[in-house]
């Protein structure tokens, strides 16, 4: 249930403070505000939440130091942080992943495609997905059952080969994280496998085929990404 999650946000802005509240809670997670990285610390040590949303641009501590004092405590290590700015500058994205946040995004944004971000964010929470019991994964018009290894889309059952199935499940288990090559090939053929190296490009290619180019994003050189 989503009132078993709780959600910190944090932001100088009162309207943004609300604006956030608001459809968070109308979504049905358990919200605590703070308007300074002060009042965050604080915050965290007494509701410590399953995942925190930071403003970059705020006065005596910034997102950016707040994320890595928060990432400097153990007991926040399976804490998800994700950063809520305007800026969209490539060099305040790296900076907010290099201190350790799972995400951004990007001001202003949609409730409804906000809160939709939020639940993708979520669902790398580990304990999270244990205790929510993430055999069935929905995107939208997607389904995959990883119990089942069945996936229907728009209604419809998609055969897919067992590698393509581990592969898709692998990438849609944690949506937006980028899956480099070499932890792809372990996590799905095994470390004692030796496979092509056009082996993952080929699957991707039949996945793609299947079910639409829209959900996998390849990262030249990196790897590949599950979006949503």
């Amino acid at each position: 249930m989503n009132e078993d999650v709780r959600i910190l946000i944090v932001d100088d802005e009162e309207d943004i403070l609300e604006f956030l509240e608001y459809n968070l809670t109308k979504a049905g997670y358990t919200v605590s505000k703070a308007s300074s990285g002060e009042e965050a610390l604080a915050s965290i040590e007494e509701v410590r939440p399953d995942l925190a949303i930071l403003d970059i641009m705020m006065p005596t501590m910034d997102g950016i130091e707040l994320c890595e004092r928060i990432r400097a405590t153990e007991e926040n290590h399976d804490m998800l942080i994700t950063f809520l700015t305007a800026r969209s500058e490539s060099f305040t994205q790296i900076s907010a992943l290099e201190a350790g946040a799972d995400d951004y995004i990007t001001k202003p944004i949609k409730p409804s495609l906000f809160v939709s971000k939020v639940k993708s964010i979520l669902r790398r929470h580990p304990k999270l997905s244990e205790k929510q019991g993430n055999n069935l994964m929905t995107f939208g018009n997607l389904e995959i059952n990883t119990q089942a290894y069945s996936v229907v889309l728009d209604g419809k059952t998609i055969i897919l080969a067992k590698k393509e199935f581990e592969l898709l499940a692998l990438l849609a288990s944690k949506p937006g994280k980028v899956f480099k090559r070499l932890e792809i090939l372990h996590k799905v053929w095994g470390v004692d496998v030796i496979v092509g190296d056009r082996t993952i490009d080929v699957h991707i290619r039949k996945l793609r085929e299947k079910i639409g180019s829209q959900y996998i994003r390849t990262l030249k050189g990196v790897g590949y990404k599950f979006e949503v």
